[in-house]
Parts: structure tokens; C-alpha cells; sequence
């Protein structure tokens, strides 16, 4: 803009000059001048919780090489990439600290994400994460064959799903069925894939529904008053 606004004098300062030689004036020429804009740095806020620390119990293994973090736990082990923008470090008592590398507004927001994820890891090799989840309605049922998971949802068939290397899945009561392992994304993803077979629907409450989950349940349409 500065640029633009510059040559356009130089232009008008041009045509000034010939014409007053044509017409025998004197006519002064103003200099101009780049007009320049100072930037001003951005300071983010520290995240709440990409600032808290992590424990990390006994019975698991923290490995760090440069970006890269591993986590091994009786249960299994995890490894994570961090971005150039947060690093992780652990201290002497063995607890892991995430903190920004710069100073910019990408990296607060992968403060608290990367703090998140790495905690998530420690919890999962060491405890695991569990998806419980409830069949409502008449026929719906489920079962396990081998590695499948084999569901009744009311098609003209059954829904047949292969159970994800280190998930585990039980089915209690032909109606609960219980999604475990120690990576929460995977464990997540596989109980989201079961449930959107048959969401539940707002008016009887039939379909696949979290065992905790509330449905906002809708009046059905009302019949012919006589």
C-alpha cells in the first residue's frame, strides 16, 4: 500500500513539473516518503493445562529422543511426535513437563493438546480407557465370534465388525458391550463406529447409546382429537 501510494506522487509530482515548464511557472516538488507500519508482537497466555505437570506411576517407562516420545506400561506402549512449536522434559523426580518452544499463537494452542495426549498416554499403558455402550430396542443384540463383533441392529442382516488390534470387546447381557485398550483414541473411534450403525432416536429412544449418555427425548406427533 505504502508502495502504491508513494509511486502515485512521484507520478503527480512528474506531470506538476512539465506542465509548469510548458506554461513558464515555477512550481516546487514536495519529497515524499515511505510510510512504514510497526509491528507489534503478539503475547499468548499460558495454557492451564498445558502447564500442569504429569506423574508418571512406577511401573512405567518414559523414553525421550528429541521430538519424539515413547511410553511403555504393562499394557502396551505408545509413541507420540511433538511439533517444532512445544517440547517435553522430564526432571529428576521423574515427572514430565510440556512447554512452548516459541512464542506464537499456534504453539499455545498445541500447549494444552500436547500436554493432553501425553498424559493420555501415561493413564492408557498403565490403567487403560473403557467405552461402555447399551442396545435399546426389540431384536437388538450382540455377540462375539472369534475376532467380530456381530450385531442385531434390525437390518435384513446382521452388521459384522472386526475388532482393532489391541481393543478389547465384551458383551454382557446380549445388550452391553463394553469397548477396552490402552490407546483412548482408537478405543473412542471403535465404539463411535458402533454406535453409528443406529444413533439413537429422539421419540422411543431405540438405536446404540453411551451408557451415560442423554437423549433429548422429542412428544410424538398427537392424534385426531374426535
Amino acid at each position: 500500500m505504502a508502495s502504491s501510494i508513494a509511486s502515485s506522487f512521484q507520478t503527480s509530482n512528474l506531470r506538476t513539473a512539465f506542465l509548469g515548464e510548458r506554461n513558464g511557472l515555477c512550481v516546487s516538488s514536495v519529497p515524499v516518503t515511505r510510510v512504514g507500519f510497526a509491528r507489534k508482537t503478539i503475547e499468548c497466555k499460558e495454557s492451564r493445562i498445558g502447564k500442569q505437570p504429569i506423574a508418571v506411576p512406577s511401573n512405567v517407562t518414559v523414553m525421550l529422543e528429541g521430538q519424539d516420545i515413547k511410553v511403555k506400561g504393562p499394557l502396551g506402549e505408545l509413541s507420540l511426535v511433538y511439533p517444532r512449536e512445544v517440547k517435553v522434559e522430564r526432571d529428576d523426580s521423574g515427572i514430565l513437563k510440556v512447554s512452548k518452544a516459541v512464542e506464537t499463537r499456534r504453539a499455545n494452542q498445541m500447549h494444552g493438546l500436547f500436554r493432553t495426549l501425553t498424559d493420555n498416554m501415561v493413564v492408557g499403558v498403565s490403567k487403560g480407557f473403557d467405552k461402555k455402550l447399551q442396545m435399546v430396542g426389540v431384536g437388538y443384540r450382540g455377540m462375539l465370534e472369534g475376532n467380530d463383533l456381530v450385531l442385531s441392529l434390525g437390518f435384513s442382516h446382521p452388521v459384522r465388525m472386526t475388532i482393532p488390534d489391541g481393543l478389547k470387546v465384551k458383551v454382557e447381557e446380549n445388550t452391553r458391550i463394553t469397548v477396552s485398550g490402552y490407546d483412548k483414541s482408537a478405543v473412542g473411534q471403535f465404539a463411535a463406529s458402533i454406535r453409528k450403525w443406529r444413533p439413537p432416536e429422539p421419540y422411543k429412544g431405540k438405536g446404540v447409546k453411551y451408557i451415560d449418555e442423554v437423549i433429548r427425548r422429542k412428544e410424538g406427533k398427537a392424534g385426531k382429537k374426535k
